[in-house]
């Protein structure tokens, strides 16, 4: 067999997974949309959570999601994108340099239920947070710290050398020449892996289990330290359930969710397209 027909082979293997995908996919998106959209109405979100599942709403795991997302966002965006530029800006060129990099990459790809157990020993029980909203956003901003700092260093390094050289040209400072041209010109980059990242931790599930979310709150956090839902958690305590109908508010959820992630994907790729026609190099 030689390398042509092994070629052909390969590719057409993999469109024919591809496609498999995308059907199995688009199947499931159906089934979800049929089974949960007849439910949707502004009643089931702003509704509290109830043992009756034609009284049950989602409020409480909404606002839940609001918490963990926000703080989240304000811990991990700040040291992530500070971690990224310090690496890639400052960081010496070493033996030990190599070895953070590749350690920080294969920490993206390390299963969420890890981060989970981490933030159980850490937060919950060294710090003593508790199952409280603060603990959850740490354990989640541990999740996506390596997705932010990857996502910052690659589209920093792919601002051409030219302008950091035409930036020292001019006598700028290295912090100004980052500051003022170099992030400017990532900033794109910057700006989707952020809420790419962002966009995995609104959907997880498993390291918040691990570090005590609840399946059932019939309140609004107020503060850091209040207990918690979020929406991936109601939809698994809906699925649970033995009624049908938990399952049609399940499914519902899962189209909130999905619409929720979709539109934060979606903004994502458009600010990288509105950067890429605002900066040209």
């Amino acid at each position: 067999m030689n390398n042509r027909l092994k070629n052909n082979i390969f590719k057409y293997w993999a469109i024919s997974c591809t496609l498999f995908g995308i059907a199995m996919l688009l199947i499931f998106l159906i089934n979800i949309v049929i089974d949960g959209v007849g439910r949707l109405d502004w009643k089931f979100i702003t509704d509290l959570p109830s043992r009756k599942p034609e009284l049950a709403g989602i409020y409480t795991a909404i606002m839940g999601t609001v918490w963990i997302l926000g703080l989240t966002a304000i811990i991990a965006i700040p040291i992530g994108v500070a971690a990224g530029i310090y690496l890639e800006e400052y960081g010496k060129k070493s033996r030990f340099a190599n070895i953070l990099e590749i350690n920080i990459t294969n920490l993206a790809g390390i299963p969420s239920i890890i981060y989970g157990i981490l933030g159980l020993e850490v937060f919950v029980r060294m710090f003593g947070l508790g199952n409280s909203v603060i603990a959850g956003a740490l354990t989640l901003s541990l999740l996506i710290l390596p997705i932010i700092i990857v996502a910052t260093r690659e589209a920093i390094k792919a601002v051409p050398k030219t302008i950091r050289e035409a930036s020292f040209a001019l006598g700028a400072t290295k912090w100004q020449t980052i500051s003022q041209q170099i992030l400017p010109a990532a900033g794109g980059g910057v700006v989707t892996g952020v809420i790419l990242a962002l966009s995995r931790a609104i959907g997880e599930t498993a390291p918040l289990i691990v570090v005590g979310a609840l399946t059932y709150v019939p309140f609004v956090p107020q503060s850091p330290m209040d207990q918690y839902s979020v929406l991936p958690m109601q939809i698994f305590n809906w699925i649970s359930r033995p009624e049908k109908e938990f399952a049609t508010n399940a499914a519902a959820a899962i189209i909130v969710l999905l619409l929720i992630t979709f539109i934060m994907n979606g903004f994502a790729i458009y600010l990288r397209n509105r950067w890429q026609k605002k900066v040209k190099w």
